[in-house]
């Protein structure tokens, strides 16, 4: 398996998605608004009311609004790299169509892959502000988030077009949202901290894990500890594991998605 041969034409199919995007955008922008609206209030001021005021510091409300910025990176991503692809190559013949023009197919799924990061960003960037606008933001760190965003949202669609390339139909797509997305969601550190006895498992298996904690400290100034590392430890831990994860999966999802459209 060799490194992916890529040119600028990576960002015609990038171009392509986001004039897509653009036409739909009201669509597109109402669920990145509303979500973290409701869950912050019926989690954060809620289900907040009844955490004693040591429990958590700063209020539950703190504790949960970067765990709903990263949950949009994830879910951004994820999902755009996974239904939306599935339908552009399967459905709607888009691939094939671009593949005719002088754009190889692996600039084709480079594109699919720059683009899902970019729904992230944007998707992130949305919840971002809903969280400033509850006044939740308490580190002038806050504006590296779309960084974050962008390159946890490029692992994460790395990761779902390696889903794509071995998906025999759409619904193939429930086993990965309920088996690998959905314990993430839980048991990330998003809503809760993480128990000490899953804390190691976490760090080493749920990428979600590593772009909670840094969007956490990223937005409140304070890194957390887990598994016995420091602060310090976890920060560096968690920017090398989403580097070289996302370098791995980029490379190979090109590859399945190569040898699955080229027969």
């Amino acid at each position: 398996m060799s490194l992916p041969k890529l040119t600028y034409r990576v960002w015609k199919v990038w171009r392509r998605n986001a004039q897509v995007f653009t036409k739909t955008i009201l669509v597109n922008f109402m669920p990145s608004l509303l979500e973290p609206i409701l869950y912050l209030a019926a989690f954060g001021l809620g289900l907040g009311a009844y955490f004693g005021a040591g429990a958590f510091p700063g209020g539950y409300i703190q504790y949960i609004a970067p765990g709903l910025i990263a949950i949009s990176v994830m879910y951004g991503s994820f999902f755009e790299c996974t239904y939306a692809s599935f339908v552009r190559m399967y459905f709607q013949k888009t691939f094939d169509a671009i593949i005719a023009t002088p754009i190889s197919v692996e600039e084709v799924i480079a594109g699919e892959l720059l683009w899902g990061a970019t729904r992230s960003t944007i998707n992130s960037t949305i919840v971002l502000a809903v969280v400033a606008a509850f006044g939740l933001i308490s580190s002038p760190f806050f504006l590296i988030v779309p960084v974050v965003a962008f390159f946890g949202g490029l692992l994460f669609s790395s990761m779902a077009m390696c889903f794509t390339a071995v998906a025999p139909n759409i619904d193939f797509f429930n086993f990965p949202a309920f088996l690998f997305i959905t314990p993430m969601f839980i048991l990330s550190g998003t809503f809760f901290p993480i128990p000490e006895i899953i804390q190691a498992p976490a760090l080493a298996f749920l990428p979600l894990t590593h772009v909670v904690d840094l969007i956490r400290g990223l937005v409140t100034g304070n890194f957390v500890s887990l598994a016995g590392l420091s602060s310090q430890s976890v920060l560096l831990l968690g920017i090398a594991w989403i580097a070289i994860a996302t370098f791995v999966f980029f490379v190979l999802s090109i590859y399945l998605m190569k040898r699955r459209l080229i027969k």
